[in-house]
């Protein structure tokens, strides 16, 4: 069974919708939850308290790094440690990329990006000390497939898988594993744009189980998570076997000509990092050129 006992988590947007869910699914299953909320943490806050649970409000603005940085310091006196950080704050101010005036680009990437950073690197070090944690950042469809009006947000929440795909890398020494969340579900900010029965099949809650496993002592690392109305799927980037080029063909045309063969998505498979490609690419060019080489000696 999943269980947090003596375990301290933050959740941060945790004051209503998602957050919230999390929140009391992490306290219900014995964590010490720290509930953060930019507006009010505290109605939370007292409901994990009146069900028998520990929670402390936090009410700073995550883009605020000494805000944030106080939060963690408390924590540390309070409660001895910091072990599972669920990143989930977040706004909206949707408008064509043509219409948006550049202060809502910065306040969506300050809060959702700049805000993560800044929760995780308080964090960090906490997680480095004592040999464990799990960090949990939200991305979303918009920003892995796409969605009108959103450049902002898009841009935001695609950076989150860039952000765990280094932090997977790197904290993986010291037992922590981090990971991403895709949801879709009923909040303040979806709510006008979904069906009734939409709204209904996709409450917060059924989104939380998954994010449980996610920061538990059994999780993955390096996932990425979609979430909703009970479903729960694995999102992968992948890269395509595609054609290596031989020095007389490298021109714009013959890889107008084989796109194709590129684009082909059979053999395509999940990269480790940046250099696992970067080898890829080298051993194949070489192979190419020696064989080349032996066919004209």
């Amino acid at each position: 069974m999943i269980r947090f006992d003596d375990r301290v988590a933050i959740v941060t947007g945790a004051g209503a919708g998602i957050g919230r869910a999390h929140a009391l699914g992490l306290a219900e299953r014995g964590a010490r939850v720290i509930v953060n909320d930019f507006a009010d943490p505290m109605p939370v806050v007292e409901e994990i308290r009146a069900a028998g649970g520990t929670a402390m409000p936090c009410g700073a603005d995550v883009s605020d790094v000494a805000a944030v940085n106080r939060t963690m310091e408390r924590a540390v006196a309070e409660w001895g440690r910091v072990d599972i950080v669920v990143n989930n704050a977040g706004i909206l101010r949707d408008k064509s990329f043509a219409k948006m005036p550049l202060e809502d680009m910065r306040l969506v990437l300050d809060v959702h990006l700049i805000g993560s950073v800044n929760v995780t690197n308080a964090a960090w070090p906490i997680m480095r000390e004592q040999g464990y944690g799990r960090v949990l950042f939200t991305s979303s469809s918009s920003g892995l497939y796409g969605n009108f009006g959103q450049a902002n947000y898009g841009a935001a929440k695609a950076a989150m898988v860039g952000l765990m795909n280094v932090l997977a890398i790197e904290g993986e020494r010291y037992g922590i594993r981090v990971n991403c969340l895709a949801p879709t579900a009923t909040t303040q900010m979806t709510a006008e744009l979904l069906s009734p029965e939409a709204a209904e099949v996709l409450d917060p809650a059924t989104i939380t189980p998954g994010v449980l496993w996610l920061v538990s002592d059994d999780a993955p690392s390096k996932m990425i998570m979609g979430a909703g109305g009970g479903c729960f799927t694995e999102i992968r980037i992948t890269e395509t076997p595609g054609i290596t080029l031989p020095a007389g063909s490298l021109t714009p045309e013959e890889v107008a000509a084989r796109a194709a063969a590129i684009r082909d998505p059979e053999g395509a498979a999940p990269v480790v990092n940046a250099f696992s490609q970067t080898n890829t690419f080298v051993e194949r060019a070489i192979a190419l050129r020696r064989a080349a080489t032996s066919k004209t000696a």
